[in-house]
This record gives C-alpha cells, structure tokens and sequence, in this order.
C-alpha cells in the first residue's frame, strides 16, 4: 500500500495546464500577501443625504487618494474638492446618485450579493501570491470595491497602487437591468462573482502590458491575447477554462473539438497575417459565435468569437513547451515576432 501511495502522489500534483504537457501548481502558502480592500459603495451610501457635504469630508478622511478621483473622474460630477450641498455636481449628480430609488436598489442589491468581500478577498490575495511567486518584484495595490450605476465597467487599474472592481458588473446572469445596458446574453460568464479574479488580472496584465491593435496582424493579436491567458492560467491555476475565457463549458469543449479545423479556416482564409480591422476583430474579440465557423442561426453554438484567443493561448502553451527555461515575466516581456513565434512554438492543432 505504501508504494502505491508512492506511485499516485506524484500525479497528484500535476495537472495538464495547456493540454501539451504537464506542469506542477507551485506552493506558493509561504508568499506573505496583505491585501488590502475597501468595499467603497457601503460607506458612500451610508453618507447622510441630508449633510452630503460633511458627509464627504469624513469620507476624505478615510479615502484621501481616491474619493475626488471617484467623485471627479470615474462618475465625472466635478466636485472638485467643493463639499458644499448647494454645489451643482452634489446637488444634480451625488444626490440623485445615493437617493433615487433606482440606484438605491442596485446598492441593496450588490449589498445582499456582497454583504463582505472576504471570498473574493481571498481567491484575489492567492492570485496576488501567485504574481509574486513569477514576478517577485510586482508591488501588490490596494482593491477598491465599487458601485457605478451600472456604467458597464467591471474593472480598471488606477495606477500601480490601486485597483478597483464594480460590483455592480457581477450581479449574476439572472440581474435583470443588464440587458437594458447593452449586455448581451454571451456575456453571461463574464458577471458572475467567479469572473472577478479574471477580470481585476486581466487589466491588472493589461496595465503593464498594453493590448495594441495599431497596424497588427491576426497572429499578433491572437499571441497578445494568448500571452495573457498564459499569464492568467499561472496566477488563477484553481479556474476552468470555462471561467478564464470567459466561455460557456460547451464552447471550451467545442473548441478543443475543433482545435484543428479552427486552425486549418485561419489559414485557408488567408487570416493569419491579415491586417484589415474587420475581418479579424471577430476572432480575437468576444462574440456570440465564430464568424465562418459557425453560423448566426445555428440553435446550439459551440464556437465562441474569441476563438483567435483561445488559439493563440494553445500555441503559446506550445512555445513554453519549447522553451522550458524561459519565465513567466520573459513571456510576457518579450516583443512578438508573430511569424518567429509561430515556427519556434513548433504548434501542431489536435
């Protein structure tokens, strides 16, 4: 018994990260994190709306660095410092804000979602570890957690000391005003309270390493968009794919599925190297379905449109599996030679 323990432990400890090769999950338990978050919305609503300007100023106090940037900038009110109740940004845009029915039933309803953080917290702060296990250097900002009426911002990076989340984004597919925003049904994953680690690293990627499109080719933007991916399977090794993507379960198993025949139509339509906004846009953007791989009135689709990004994440599985020794922070560091890449990763669709 004991040598069979032997011979399945090991296993254990691997899990397929690419579908190409196995790789361990570090122990990352002794990295120290203290991340520090704020739940924003619940002391802003909790002002006096009868008093809004005293209000602000025990607010100041306690948010020195981010109350007039939320108040001037993210809800663009123009207070500027002024917390006076006669002022028009308080008295036209704060106040109807923290006292029209309609807004205050989306608090209520973020607060019965989130009435803490502390899950959230906690999967954030194992990410964070994860960062600095590759990338020792990475400074760990505070996470600031908002309401924004519905403004459709799910998460930002302020600079390299803060970050925050809306709240109001992660309600649950079932959240009834977001069709009435512009949020369509494929979006679904991306709402869910699962989506939030995905979401705050993705910008938090994307903030030292800017998604370009100016004068790039499908590949290139393919590889950016799997270079990210890269990066996110490494800090969140617990997710699925289906939340990493942003997919449903169906369209990560159509995907792989159909790894070869998505690979095979880039190269007959001659899409790789195309450069015109678009015919690529499609495939590296999220979409209800794969454009020329899947059609608008199919009942079922198993193709999502960032398909482009699903691929180019497999082919930078491939690369790594090339280069064993180069790290995480080399990837992504490195500039893309789209073509160089393709032929050193050596990919082989399945």
């Amino acid at each position: 018994m004991k040598d069979l323990r032997l011979l399945i432990f090991p296993v254990l400890l691997f899990v397929t990260s690419c579908g190409n090769s196995n790789e361990s999950i570090p122990d990352v338990s002794n990295i120290k994190v203290s991340l520090e978050t704020r739940q924003f919305d619940k002391d802003l609503y909790a002002i006096d709306t009868n008093h809004i300007g005293a209000g602000l100023q025990q607010l100041l106090a306690k948010y020195p660095d981010f109350l007039n940037y939320f108040l001037d900038t993210v809800m663009a009110y123009g207070i500027r410092g002024n917390y006076s109740d006669t002022v028009g940004g308080i008295r036209e845009g704060l106040k109807p804000f923290l006292t029209y029915k309609d807004y205050v039933a989306l608090e209520d309803t973020i607060k019965a979602h989130y009435p803490d953080t502390k899950a959230v917290d906690a999967e954030l702060t194992d990410g964070f570890r994860f960062i600095k296990y590759y990338l020792p250097d990475y400074t760990v900002p505070k996470v600031m957690y908002l309401n924004m009426g519905l403004s459709n911002w799910s998460s930002f990076a302020l600079d390299k000391t803060m970050a925050c989340v809306g709240l109001d984004m992660f309600l649950g597919e079932q959240f009834r005003y977001y069709p009435s925003i512009g949020v369509p049904k494929y979006m679904a994953p991306h709402v869910r309270q699962s989506y939030i680690p995905v979401s705050l690293f993705s910008v938090i990627y994307k903030s030292m390493h800017p998604y370009n499109t100016d004068d790039k080719t499908m590949l290139d933007l393919m590889i950016q968009r799997g270079k990210e991916q890269y990066f996110l399977h490494k800090i969140l090794p617990h997710k699925p794919d289906s939340v990493l993507f942003g997919f449903t379960q169906l369209q990560v198993e159509g995907c792989a599925k159909d790894e070869a025949r998505i690979y095979n139509f880039f190269i007959h339509e001659n899409l790789l190297y195309d450069k015109q906004t678009h015919d690529i846009q499609p495939f590296v953007n999220d979409g209800p379905f794969a454009k020329g791989l899947e059609n608008a009135t199919d009942t079922v689709k198993t193709l999502p449109g960032n398909v482009g990004g699903w691929l180019g994440y497999k082919i930078v599985c491939s690369y790594m599996d090339q280069h064993p020794k180069k790290t995480l922070g080399e990837l992504i560091r490195e500039p893309i030679d789209a073509a160089r890449f393709l032929d050193e990763a050596r990919y082989k669709p399945r």
